[in-house]
């Protein structure tokens, strides 16, 4: 960043997140809240990353892909709530620009990783329902793990960019962050500068980061459902609809807060609604997939008793 961004000269540039509310009354249940529902998002991605791994039954591209976006969970989360938890023990809710820039790009860029991770899966699903006899051609553990791996890139190279132009923006005073976390359009918000061509840049990789994944994912969905509807019989076609329903679930919930957030007219009387719906897709939505994909989906409950019955035979030999 330029000299004259700088506070005084000698000090950094800093921000103030205002956080989620000001009430002193509402500090205390919302840590302890946050603190839950982090340590449950954590554990719970952890043991379905160990489920994929331990058990044989799940060394497929579906559930190597679902390995990953736990992974990816874990990952999203901890860029915002660790940080968010500490302001509410230390009562500091300032962060430094460099220290905002880097959680803006780890948060984005695992968002974006996302949204082509959940094409990949729904790629996955579309082979599997739509394709029988051609999934195991189509689908090699060489095409699983370039899609990830494209995933992962994507997000994480296109979001470098946008960050770099992001982090060279004069900012105005005061120098308050109407949010619980360092987002795009807040920081925009602060801006002196001309901020036109960084909007261009951001509709172009907004479009290639989440709206094409997005179009992708609604497509292959639509061929899924329509080849699910010309099953004849029903058990068929609940058979074949329970292989994509948690992922479907996840994307619902992903893309629908995703969505509303940056669709909502930041105005003043809506910014605690925006709020609200960015604490849905940043902090619920890590805790409710391996939720989703572990009461929903039969092979991650049953590998999940495998692995409690060894855990039990194993502690009972012990003692």
């Amino acid at each position: 960043m330029e000299e004259r961004q700088w506070d005084n000269g000698t000090s950094p540039l800093k921000f103030l997140l205002l956080g989620m509310s000001d009430g002193p009354s509402l500090q205390t249940p919302l840590f302890v809240l946050l603190l839950i529902i982090y340590t449950a998002t954590v554990f719970g991605n952890i043991l379905i990353v160990v489920l994929v791994i331990a058990d044989q039954h799940l060394h497929t591209p579906m559930y190597f892909f679902l390995g990953n976006l736990s992974s990816l969970e874990i990952c999203y989360s901890s860029t915002i709530l660790p940080r968010l938890l500490a302001s509410f023990l230390t009562r500091d809710k300032t962060i430094s620009a460099h220290s905002c820039m880097a959680q803006f790009y780890f948060f984005s860029s695992l968002a974006g990783t996302e949204c082509y991770l959940l094409a990949a899966m729904s790629y996955d699903r579309y082979l599997a329902i739509c394709q029988p006899l051609l999934y195991a051609s189509l689908m090699t553990w060489k095409v699983s793990l370039q899609l990830a791996a494209g995933s992962w890139l994507g997000g994480l190279l296109l979001f470098a960019v946008l960050t770099f132009l992001l982090s060279q923006l004069q900012f105005c005073v005061p120098k308050a962050i109407d949010h619980f976390f360092c987002d795009f359009t807040p920081l925009l918000e602060l801006s002196c500068s001309d901020t036109r061509v960084l909007m261009q840049v951001a509709l172009i990789f907004g479009f290639l980061d989440a709206v094409f994944p997005f179009l992708f994912t609604l497509a292959s969905y639509v061929f899924i459902i329509a080849a699910i509807l010309r099953i004849p019989s029903y058990v068929g076609r609940q058979k074949a609809f329970s292989t994509c329903s948690s992922h479907l679930a996840v994307v619902t919930v992903f893309y629908g807060t995703l969505i509303i957030v940056y669709m909502l007219p930041r105005t003043t009387s809506l910014r605690q609604l925006n709020k609200v719906f960015s604490f849905f897709y940043t902090v619920l939505t890590p805790l409710v997939n391996p939720l989703i994909y572990s009461l929903r989906n039969r092979e991650v409950r049953d590998a999940l008793w495998k692995v409690l019955r060894k855990a039990k035979v194993c502690n009972q030999s012990f003692w």
